[in-house]
């Protein structure tokens, strides 16, 4: 499972793309961060943001999308800008018609570092280690996006998984159901016509 996490922000908005599959340590594909100048325009930034998003998407082909989730912070500010830039992350994904995971930043470090409360150092620290990086991302958006990414192929490859057995399950009552009622209109079409000849 390829996956592209975002770490949602105006001024910097992490990307970090990984491949892996659940239970196994991932592979790094790709890290960046987009950047929008902080003098220009809300709407601006937001198309730019939605340009290179898309791009990236394009280049890496992910199977899923991982996003942070946004959570009241004291600076409205800061989460009116995060909130945005995490919708446009959205929108850019449904539209290519990908799966959009949200994780909150407790659930990341928790998948990442074992503890929800981990600091940047902490969860920096361990993707560095689970992607067998010879440098550290940066800045933080960079790492929290690989982060992100992770939690996904680990958390979310593993929910993916159980959908699919429960789906396959789904399917195949839904067709031995139509069987046993297709059996049971020829056997009364058998019984019908038997009667008919008497």
């Amino acid at each position: 499972m390829r996956v592209l996490g975002v770490d949602p922000g105006l001024t910097r908005c992490g990307l970090g793309v990984v491949e892996g599959t659940p239970g196994k340590p991932p592979a790094l594909v790709a890290v960046g961060v987009i950047r929008t100048p902080a003098d220009l325009d809300v709407s601006k930034r937001l198309v730019l943001i939605e340009e290179e998003l898309d791009a990236w998407i394009a280049r890496h082909q992910p199977d899923a999308v991982a996003v942070e989730r946004v959570f009241a912070q004291h600076n409205v500010r800061t989460v009116m800008g995060t909130a945005q830039a995490s919708g446009v992350a959205m929108v850019v994904a449904a539209r290519r018609g990908l799966p959009v995971a949200l994780h909150t930043p407790s659930e990341v470090k928790a998948a990442v570092t074992g503890s929800g409360r981990a600091d940047k150092e902490q969860v920096t620290t361990m993707v560095t280690r689970i992607l067998k990086l010879s440098e550290r991302p940066t800045p933080a958006d960079a790492a929290d996006a690989l982060a992100l990414a992770i939690c996904q192929v680990w958390r979310g490859g593993v929910a993916s998984k159980l959908q699919e057995a429960a789906s396959s399950r789904a399917n195949l009552e839904a067709a031995a159901q139509a069987q046993s009622r297709l059996q049971v209109a020829r056997l009364r079409a058998a019984v019908a016509a038997q009667q008919g000849k008497r």
